[in-house]
């Protein structure tokens, strides 16, 4: 039975809107904080007297947090209160964040990274599923969606830029900088999200599928960091896959005999929600990957400045930020299923021109090309896909439906970014030259176009459906 929420005194437009300019102030810090650190790495790296095994952990530690852990979030929003999880979990947030500025130790940095992770897997699918279940499914909620969506692609969109102009600051400002923007937010918050009932789901927490759950996804992503240093074909790194399956395996046993399972697997019966989830899982797998690998090119090839590297990201940053909040009306207009096949294409058109890569890249004919069709990508697709995600999903579900997309997101990351790694580092002793550098972005290449076919099947199974709907129709008749 479909219910839908509106908390209180959020009947009225004006703190349903208050409030979602809230959360979208607090997306827009989880998502940057995945691609901030990008340019201050070698100066914390410098100061900390951090190994480069050590160093990827300033990166892969709020990632572990995030993505290993983002399905706990979502199921414990439905559970205990959305408003209560999102405001625990956001001063968790801003004290790691506090916390990671201020350490002079490599592990406290790496620790503090981690806990923020996990803050900001609690704080994303709460504050999805309070803006999903505030709005009504259609133009309201779509156009609600667009805007806090928009927040988050913006967030990590921009984080390379910022990172460029407050490195040249200190390193220690790309970690502080969070800090006040999260305590503003949480006494808005405070105020906006009102104290009043809340539907909450049925049952209780399901301790065994969130243990196996979470320790799967942590080990996963652990894994495929972990190997391009200690080798793909390891015993280390094929007995954690191993075990990785097991515990996997446990997992899906479990929830089929659970009477309330962390996650419901036919959840999974949805075709729109499974490609929403592989599409996301591919747009941000092979744009981390893809940012490493310029990253690399750009400062170690080209000699770049940390500031003149960020500035290369800018158009595609701005590019989202600006278009991203009307993809809601597009996305009413033209439905999100061709918004999604065009941001695939957009995507593999981008990475397509970054293969011309040489010593003396062009500007105006690749870089700045490339990075606005990119931009064009993540504007397209990143709400689109969110809006795919939860649409027709229960109000007791939502927080399921938004862990399970903000999951796929980040474990895509963590993976193509491991492989993409174990290809730069393929070269003669390990040197990174143009030809490993178009080899690992032509893995973001195939990625993209694979995103291209299952985006397109959608739109053939939307044809379908419709043409079944008007032959009922006629024969009714």
């Amino acid at each position: 039975m479909r219910m839908h929420v509106v908390f209180g005194s959020m009947s009225s437009s004006s703190s349903r809107w208050g409030a979602l300019a809230v959360l979208c102030a607090v997306i827009f810090l989880d998502a940057l904080d995945v691609s901030m650190v990008g340019v201050a790495l070698p100066s914390i790296q410098r100061d900390l007297g951090l190994s480069t095994s050590s160093l990827q952990w300033v990166v892969s530690g709020y990632v572990l947090g995030y993505g290993g852990l983002l399905l706990l979030g979502g199921r414990t929003a439905d559970l205990l209160g959305r408003r209560r999880v999102f405001l625990v979990a956001l001063g968790v947030f801003a004290v790691a964040s506090l916390l990671g500025g201020l350490v002079d130790d490599g592990a406290l940095l790496i620790a503090a990274r981690f806990v923020k992770g996990v803050g900001a897997a609690f704080t994303a699918p709460a504050a999805l599923s309070i803006i999903t279940t505030t709005f009504p499914e259609g133009p309201a909620r779509n156009k609600a969606l667009s805007i806090f969506t928009a927040c988050g692609a913006s967030g990590y969109s921009l984080g390379l830029v910022l990172s460029g102009l407050l490195t040249e600051l200190g390193w220690r400002w790309t970690l502080l900088m969070p800090v006040p923007v999260a305590i503003i937010a949480l006494l808005a918050a405070l105020k906006v999200l009102p104290r009043g009932e809340e539907e909450r789901a049925e049952g209780g927490h399901d301790l065994v599928g969130a243990v196996l759950i979470t320790a799967s996804m942590l080990l996963l992503v652990y894994t495929v960091v972990q190997a391009p240093e200690v080798g793909w074909a390891s015993l280390r790194t094929i007995g954690s896959l191993v075990v990785t399956a097991a515990l996997l395996g446990l997992f899906i046993f479990a929830e089929l005999r659970m009477k309330h399972p962390l996650v419901r697997l036919g959840i999974l019966r949805s075709g729109s929600i499974v490609r929403a989830n592989l599409g996301l899982l591919i747009l941000m797998g092979s744009y981390v990957a893809f940012q490493f690998v310029a990253m690399q090119y750009f400062q170690n090839l080209l000699h770049w400045s940390a500031l003149g590297t960020a500035l290369a990201f800018l158009p595609a940053g701005v590019l989202v930020a600006v278009t991203s909040t009307k993809m809601g009306d597009f996305a009413d207009r033209f439905g999100t299923g061709k918004l999604i096949v065009i941001g695939a294409a957009a995507l593999a058109g981008g990475y397509a021109i970054f293969l011309g890569i040489d010593e003396t890249p062009s500007l105006g004919g690749m870089v700045i090309p490339g990075m606005i069709l990119l931009g064009i990508a993540f504007a397209l697709s990143f709400p689109s896909l969110n809006i795919q995600a939860t649409n027709g999903v229960d109000d007791d579900e939502q927080g399921l439906a938004s862990g399970l997309l903000n999951t796929s997101g980040q474990v895509g990351g963590a993976i193509v970014l491991a492989v993409v790694t174990a290809v730069l580092t393929s070269g003669s002793g390990g040197a990174i030259s143009i030809g490993t550098l178009r080899a690992a972005i032509v893995v973001s290449l195939v990625l993209a176009l694979v995103g291209v076919a299952i985006s397109a099947t959608g739109l053939r199974f939307r044809k379908a459906a419709a043409v079944e709907e008007e032959v009922k129709v006629y024969e009714t008749v």
